[in-house]
């Protein structure tokens, strides 16, 4: 499987995950009873012993603590061995004691009731999810070694403090289901994947930034326009716009600049609607292999080939009409001598007219 069909088929189960963020929130006004991790609990959730990192004795690096209604983690601080936290779906408010965990490989936060993804920087962070909470800030996150983050089905209405000379190594980055209302603030150019379904967003911005993008998701959000691509963009193959406000068949021209581009998703906007609209999307994008899923056959290509021919030529015949219609600057000046040649006739026959007069 193809990055772009592996990438197509993971946005399309996002409305699932989109309606268990919801289920979680019908639950949230209910009164949560403190519950406190214990050390008894993650003797029982510690698993992979390994030798620690200075070589002198060996400890549990893994501890999976899942669904457990965990509100407290504050006894995780001493476990400072530990590589691998999944926290997954518990009732967590705060992360702060992570922050001694220095060895920290991999973090999962998902289904919580974050409000914040703040944590010191960790030295060998790789990977961190925290899906499906209530943070408001993209603040925060500046983790060196970090190559994949995501912030999935929270309530981020704009990217702010994701640092670019701290995350050089991050090329993956999910936002889906947040409150963005435009792309503005990802100014991070080595990221190669970004997902940014499920928003509000109205407006490209910074597009010119994201040199090394091959992936971008932008399905299910307000866009009426595809102003904001850049010739900076040139590594981009794959775009999902699937579910957006699209109406004009003309916007795909604005995505010429993408020599790359070998795949769209352009289903659910209004322009799918109108008649020979493949054939458009072929005319002005003739690189593009598959549309909507769907690869363009042979024929689709040579219509769309002659179409092109077509409209080439009477294009030219229109500017050759057009040419000739116009004066050139021949006549321009031919014009103006013989007008001025004129004006100095009708002068001079009236100064002969009032000296006849005169003498009269």
């Amino acid at each position: 499987m193809s990055e772009e069909e592996h990438t197509s088929d993971v946005e399309d189960g996002e409305e699932e995950t989109g309606k268990e963020g919801e289920e979680e929130e019908l639950g949230e006004e209910e009164a949560i009873d403190e519950k406190p991790l214990t050390e008894e609990v993650i003797a029982e959730c510690l698993s992979l012993l390994c030798k620690t990192g200075d070589g002198l004795s060996h400890a549990y690096v893994r501890v999976d603590i899942h669904e457990r209604g965990v509100t407290d983690i504050a006894s995780l601080e001493k476990f400072i061995h530990l590589r691998y936290v999944d926290l997954t779906k518990n009732l967590i408010r705060d992360i702060s004691p992570l922050n001694s965990l220095t060895q920290l490989l991999l973090l999962r936060a998902d289904g919580n009731l974050l409000t914040s993804a703040r944590l010191e920087p960790q030295p060998y962070l790789q990977v961190a999810s925290f899906a499906d909470n209530k943070i408001s800030s993209t603040e925060g996150i500046n983790h060196p070694l970090l190559e994949q983050l995501s912030l999935n089905n929270n309530v981020i209405p704009a990217v702010v403090g994701l640092d670019p000379t701290v995350l050089q190594r991050l090329h993956t980055l999910e936002l889906r289901g947040n409150k963005l209302t435009t792309t503005a603030g990802l100014n991070l150019p080595n990221l190669k994947n970004l997902f940014l379904a499920q928003n509000l967003i109205k407006k490209l911005e910074d597009l010119d930034r994201l040199v090394q993008l091959t992936t971008l998701h932008l399905r299910e959000n307000q866009l009426e326009s595809l102003d904001g691509f850049s010739e900076l963009n040139d590594k981009l193959q794959y775009i999902n716009l699937r579910g957006n406000n699209i109406s004009d068949v003309k916007e795909f021209a604005k995505l010429k600049s993408l020599p790359l581009l070998r795949a769209i998703s352009l289903a659910e906007n209004p322009c799918a609607e109108e008649e020979e609209y493949r054939q458009e999307v072929l005319v002005a994008l003739p690189r593009l292999e598959r549309l909507d899923k769907d690869e363009f056959n042979e024929e689709e290509r040579q219509g769309a080939e002659e179409l092109a021919e077509q409209r080439k030529e009477e294009e030219a015949k229109a500017k050759v009409n057009k040419d000739k219609d116009e004066f050139n600057e021949e006549e321009r000046q031919g014009a103006e001598e013989l007008a001025e040649q004129r004006k100095e006739e009708e002068a001079k026959a009236k100064a002969e007219t009032e000296e006849v007069e005169e003498v009269a």
